[in-house]
Formats: structure tokens, sequence, C-alpha cells
């Protein structure tokens, strides 16, 4: 190779990615609608807006999906676009999820949602404070269980009496049944018993019952998932101003599994929060709660077990099972569905099953400002596909 086409070649190595930038940060992509061009435009204005790393959407309107999109990027090192196939830790829509294998099993019969998760879980599942007070499955759904993070999340030694002298610490002070108290241990706890019950590992339930029958790619294994298809994570600091890259994000769990105890480290999945999924595939899903448990022929639930994940329990603000009701998320409309955050990541999927429409919107790091209640920038990507798509007639 000569002198010239040495230099060249290294400037070329040089170059690319600053290329690669200027393409995805400026250039509308081809071969779309006039109103496609305009949504992906204000989408990359919010990315440059906001900060944000990566936006990835989809939008169901009359009861199906007629908008994907990805903008931004999937690895910004390499100088990689995010596309409508990468995969996402989607964090806590990652819930709904667990309650709707739970469902399933109450459904069969198998299991009773007013039932002692003492008896459930194998362990004693008591506030010390309130003794007496049973603690049943359908208090863990709604967070109303007493149960707090305190101490942690991905170990039920946390809270075992047999294992730690310290369980106490994981309950608060309040009554079960009497305040909302948002914690991830408890479904952390409800992914255990779901092995349980059933006899599955926890993630190879989700797979069977509720991914595969609905046509989606996804799950909480990242050894059994095509990793190239995984968008990088990242945390904004807002102290410097940067994006960091959150490897923590997608951590193998090889080790674990080839030790695992069915119906007790089921928290190495995190039933939680491990979800990884595309945004296409999770407005797939969402469509199935919107319609009620049923999507494309497929029933995944029975319309009022559907209607009971929807329902706000007495005292949880709007919370259902792993489903919130909001009126704040679009002015004016009544929406369900949940959120998500970890990482650097955050997520949403909500949807209004009267009006038969809803929005998926991930965005793989972004500022981690909040507006009443809802990330910023996840809040301006709702309201502009809302107004573009949803209340386009065309």
């Amino acid at each position: 190779m000569f002198w010239g086409d040495l230099v060249f070649s290294g400037m070329k190595k040089l170059l690319l990615p600053s290329i690669r930038i200027c393409i995805l940060l400026f250039c509308i992509p081809l071969l779309l609608t006039a109103q496609e061009a305009k949504v992906d435009a204000l989408l990359r204005a919010i990315l440059q807006e906001s900060p944000a790393m990566g936006l990835s959407v989809a939008v169901v309107k009359n009861n199906r999906i007629v908008y994907a999109h990805s903008v931004g990027f999937k690895n910004r090192e390499r100088g990689i676009p995010l596309t409508d196939d990468c995969l996402f830790r989607i964090a806590s829509i990652s819930k709904s999820f667990s309650a709707t294998s739970i469902l399933q099993l109450y459904e069969q019969g198998k299991l009773s949602l007013d039932q002692d998760v003492s008896e459930l879980i194998g362990f004693p599942v008591r506030n010390p404070a309130f003794p007496e007070k049973v603690i049943t499955l359908r208090l863990m759904l709604s967070h109303l269980s007493s149960i707090n993070d305190s101490r942690g999340y991905f170990s039920l030694d946390s809270i075992n009496p047999a294992k730690s002298a310290q369980w106490a610490k994981c309950y608060s002070k309040n009554e079960p049944g009497i305040r909302f108290d948002y914690c991830n241990l408890n479904y952390n706890m409800i992914g255990a018993i779901i092995e349980r019950v059933s006899g599955e590992r926890f993630d190879q339930y989700v797979v069977n019952h509720i991914l595969n029958p609905l046509q989606i790619y996804g799950g909480y294994n990242l050894d059994e998932l095509d990793t190239a298809r995984l968008a990088s994570i990242y945390e904004y600091r807002t102290d410097s101003a940067r994006f960091v890259l959150s490897p923590g994000a997608y951590a193998s769990r090889t080790k674990e599994v080839a030790q695992y105890v069915l119906g007790y480290t089921t928290p190495i999945f995190s039933p939680t929060g491990g979800m990884k999924i595309s945004a296409t595939d999770l407005a797939k899903y969402m469509l199935m709660h919107s319609r009620l448990g049923k999507a494309k022929g497929t029933r995944i639930l029975k319309s009022s077990s559907a209607r009971m994940m929807q329902t706000p329990a007495s005292g949880s603000l709007g919370y259902g099972f792993a489903i919130e009701t909001k009126d704040n998320i679009i002015p004016g409309e009544i929406m369900r569905g949940h959120t998500g955050s970890a990482y650097g990541l955050y997520s949403a999927m909500f949807f209004n099953p009267t009006k038969k429409y809803g929005i998926v919107v991930i965005s793989n790091g972004c500022h981690p400002g909040y507006t009443n209640g809802l990330n910023s920038v996840i809040r301006k990507s709702i309201q502009t596909l809302y107004e573009q798509i949803i209340l386009n007639n065309n």
C-alpha cells in the first residue's frame, strides 16, 4: 500500500464516525411521506433540545400500529443509528408482564389473589409492626403491601427471616393495605411466586405464555437474546453535561443460572424491570391490554382479568396491577399504562382503550428532568406523536 493510501485510510477512519453523526442529526431519511418527515424532524429536534441519545417510538391508532420510527444513536461510540428492531431494557414497564403472568395463573385456579403471600413464597411475609395483618398477593400487585426497597431488591435473602437478621427493615411503619408505597421488591417476589406455582423458570414462563403467543420477540434472559440488537443505554450526567455508557443494564446471568434455585433466585432476571423488547413489539403487547386481553385473535387474559389489572386499587393513587390510570400524560385524556427508568433509560407505554389509541416511547438516554411527574423528553415525545398522528385525520 502506498503512503498516500495509508493516509487516506487513516483519515477515513477518523472522518466516518463524524459523517455518520451529521447524517443522523441533520438529514431526514428518504422515502418518508410528508407527514412522516415532519414527525421525524420534530423528534430529532427533541433530541437536540433535551438532549437525548435516541428515541424509538410506536403509535397505535384505531387498534392497529400505524407508526413506528427511531432517531438518534444505538451506539454513539461506533456511530450506529437506532433502528426500529433495537431491543431496550424497558425498566418498570416490565412489571406488567409479571402481573399478566400472575393473572393467568389466577384464571387457572392455581392461586388466589387474596392468599397469604407467606404460603405462596415459602417463608413468613409479615410486617413486624402488624403481625396479625395478612399480606396478600393483591396488596403486593398494587404496592400496598407495606414492603419497601430499603435493603435492595435483587435478593430475597433481604426479607427472608431465615436468611437475614435485618429482615424487619424491609417493612415500612404503615399498616399493609393502607398506603401506596412503590416497591420493586414486591415484583421480584411475585416473579418467584410465578415459578413456585407454575413450575417454570420465570423468564421462560413469560416467553412461553405471553411473548410467543403474541409473536413478540424479547425476554428477561439476556443470554437467550440476539445481543446485536441491544441498544446501548447511556446516563446523562447533568453536572458535566455529558452521556456515560451504562454497561450494567445488560449483564449476563450465565453464572447465576448455573446455580439457579427455582422459586427463590428469580430476582437475577429482575421481574420488576428486566424485560428487553423493541418499541414496536411493546406496542403489540400494549394493544393486547388495550383490547382487554386479546390481540390478533389470541387471548392472553380473560377480559375480567384485564379489567382487574387496569382498575386502581383503593388508596393506590391510580395504580392497579402494574397498570396506572393517569390524567396528566396528555391534557384532557385518561390514559392507562406504565413508565420505566433505569441506568439512564426512560420509557413509557400509555393507551386509551375507549378511543383505541396508544403510544410507546423509549429513550436509551436523555436529560433526567421531569415535568408534572413524567420525564420531560418522554412527555414532549408523547405530546408530539399525539398531535401529529392521533389527532391527524389523514
